[in-house]
């Protein structure tokens, strides 16, 4: 039963995140909270199933404790994403401003981004095309993320007009500043890979025990670019479903062909020979 929690708990993170389209108010700000919970407990659980306690610990340190060490940094200063505020209240309790369940939202974006350039990462230079690739990832997803919390109105950004064509009210700092804390987190779970892997749990995990991940990685790359053309209204959103798209597809697509051609190369279980 223990082996199903990651599972269980994705399937119910993808759950409220069909309902959120149909709330409104202070039940979609609970939908959000949910969302972010769950989809962190998956991430978590999963990582602790297949690659120790120590790893799992070392990956909630690098993502929602630098998270939240930048959101805080970054609320007060403006650096590294550019000025911004949070919503007061709608989000659950707060840290400096800080919504405490918003560092989790970057575990839960960063492990199955991670996982998948796991996958696809190979050769010589593997450990930092690795680090590229969940960079990438990470940014891509936040490409969904950011404009769709702003139309919703989780928070607001100082600067409205030096972003991206389409959504120019998210300024394009954002996304450095992503980009610096996505390598950043990447570079420290490079090091954690190699110094914290627990012995029931060594460094090279085979890549079908990252089902869970990868089905979040496929979800959040495919479902929000349909969520953000169909289903979710606010400024920009159609943009940003063709930037997170492309972007998240930059590992997303070459995960599908790796997906097709390990099927296509399962191998057959011979037939049994026939008694004499």
């Amino acid at each position: 039963m223990t082996a199903r929690i990651p599972a269980l708990t994705a399937a119910a993170a993808i759950a409220a995140q069909i309902v959120y389209p149909l709330v409104r108010g202070d039940l979609r700000d609970a939908v959000t909270v949910c969302v972010v919970l769950l989809l962190a407990a998956a991430s978590i659980t999963h990582a602790a199933l297949t690659r120790g306690s120590r790893w799992t610990a070392a990956l909630v340190l690098a993502t929602a404790g630098f998270g939240l060490l930048s959101e805080v940094v970054g609320t007060s200063t403006g650096v590294p994403y550019g000025c911004y505020d949070y919503s007061v209240d709608r989000l659950g309790p707060a840290l400096a401003g800080v919504p405490l369940v918003v560092p989790f939202a970057w575990t839960a974006g960063f492990y199955p981004v991670w996982c998948v350039a796991s996958l696809l990462a190979g050769g010589r230079y593997r450990h930092l095309i690795r680090m590229v690739l969940t960079t990438v990832g990470v940014v891509g997803w936040d490409l969904y993320l950011d404009p769709q919390m702003v139309a919703d109105g989780q928070w607001t950004w100082c600067v409205t007009d030096a972003g991206l064509p389409g959504i120019e009210h998210i300024p394009l700092t954002n996304y450095v500043g992503w980009c610096v804390v996505a390598a950043a987190m990447a570079a420290a779970m490079e090091w954690f890979d190699h110094r914290t892997s627990d012995a029931a749990a060594p460094h090279g995990t085979p890549p079908h025990r990252d089902g869970v991940p990868i089905a979040l990685f496929l979800w959040t790359w495919l479902g929000s670019a349909l969520a953000h053309s169909v289903f979710l209204d606010g400024p920009g959103l159609r943009f940003s479903a063709i930037y997170g798209w492309i972007t998240m597809g930059v590992l997303g697509i070459p995960l599908l062909i790796v997906l097709v051609r390990s099927r296509v190369r399962r191998p057959e279980i011979p037939d049994t020979p026939p008694r004499a």
